[in-house]
């Protein structure tokens, strides 16, 4: 089973060796990296094509947001499964993709995800959230819960009926397309109980206050636009991030 992960990054450099070298160990050998880099200048290309993964598809070009590079990334995307790694983000072990194969190699299933932990931007042994992510259910999504969009590997096939990501949101794309992939397409997913990938504190949603308060909005509009719920949807939403603060301290 060949696995495609799609890395959109711009001015990346100082970040991605522990992204890449993440990569680089999985014990499952079938992956195409497909890069998409919006213009960088800081040395990315030039890191990339040094020490990027034998099985690199890069390709630079203006975009017109995160989301639209994750759409061509997925559009150049070969594989059996697409899933993404930013490149501020890590696997979290050698069998992170092996999981996800052992997972979909039922044909009733059509995506994975794990749990999630946030470390602090200058030291990645220092765990600052765990969003353990739990079991699915319809239900949950009213109440406001989603798996960790980092986490999420969906079949191909996924995106060629339902889509990809709306680039007219410019925080809240990944959760109006989780949405609209649960809710209207019914997507059967399987959970592995265990953190599949570190993320480091302060990307674009979590960055200021501004930004914030500007994905609770998009939030809100993506609850509405998919009939999910409410207000009492999006509360719940931000409620569920409390506990996360508390959980294990170990990566």
């Amino acid at each position: 089973m060949k696995i495609s992960v799609v890395t959109a990054v711009m001015n990346g450099r100082a970040t991605l060796p522990s992204c890449l070298q993440s990569l680089l160990v999985q014990s499952h050998r079938d992956i195409e990296h497909v890069v998409q880099d919006g213009g960088s200048t800081d040395g990315t290309l030039a890191y990339l094509r040094a020490h990027g993964h034998p099985q690199m598809a890069l390709l630079s070009a203006p975009d017109n947001g995160i989301y639209d590079a994750i759409n061509n990334g997925i559009k150049r995307a070969s594989g059996d499964v697409i899933g993404l790694l930013h490149a501020d983000d890590q696997l979290a072990g050698p069998t992170v993709l092996a999981a996800v194969v052992d997972a979909l190699s039922d044909p009733d299933i059509d995506g994975v995800y794990g749990d999630l932990q946030y470390v602090a931007r200058d030291d990645e042994t220092r765990v600052i959230r765990h969003w353990k992510a739990g079991a699915f259910a319809q239900a949950k999504l009213k109440r406001g819960w989603m798996p960790p969009h980092p986490t999420l590997y969906l079949r191909r096939a996924v995106f060629e009926r339902w889509g990809l990501y709306d680039t007219s949101y410019r925080i809240s794309g990944d959760y109006d397309g989780m949405l609209r992939f649960l809710a209207s397409g019914q997507v059967r997913l399987a959970y592995v109980p265990h953190v599949m990938v570190r993320m480091k504190m302060g990307g674009v949603s979590n960055k200021s206050f501004a930004h914030m308060i500007r994905k609770s909005r998009e939030d809100y509009r993506a609850i509405r636009h998919h009939k999910i719920g409410g207000m009492g949807t999006l509360v719940g939403k931000n409620l569920s991030k409390i506990v996360q603060f508390g959980g294990p301290r170990q990566p």
